[in-house]
């Protein structure tokens, strides 16, 4: 009896279906469109948008010290429905994000980055740890 029963769990599991925990965790979402363009010289452009409500779209051109510069945007849904807008340049002066869900820098944190500012054009070298070296 016990021999039928464990042969019988053994066939449950077996015959039970195989889910990876990626499949639980993301559910596949469908590209809705996919467009893509590179003129091979460091200009490009893509967009591209899912089903869930993602979308972007970049603009690239080549810079000066061959490297790209891109502008674009891209938004995406939060989990309450909202939909979040952020729109950013990527060039020589960084990545710079604009949106209204990203919070302003604080004062304090302004002052010591002019305080930095203002180090180097005195021509202050800090080493790797942030020690001042000169």
């Amino acid at each position: 009896m016990k021999l039928i029963v464990l042969a019988c769990l053994a066939a449950v599991a077996v015959a039970a279906p195989q889910f990876s925990n990626v499949d639980r965790i993301r559910p596949i979402i469908q590209i809705l469109r996919d467009d893509r363009q590179d003129d091979g010289n460091g200009n490009f452009r893509y967009s591209f948008e899912t089903e869930n409500g993602i979308n972007t779209d970049v603009v690239g051109t080549p810079n000066a010290v061959g490297s790209s510069n891109m502008q674009g945007s891209f938004s995406f849904p939060l989990p309450d429905g909202t939909i979040v807008q952020v729109t950013f340049v990527a060039d020589e002066g960084g990545y710079q994000p604009e949106s209204p869900i990203i919070p302003a820098i604080p004062a304090h944190a302004i002052e010591q980055i002019q305080f930095a500012e203002a180090e180097r054009a005195r021509g202050v070298q800090w080493d790797e740890q942030g020690f001042r070296i000169n």
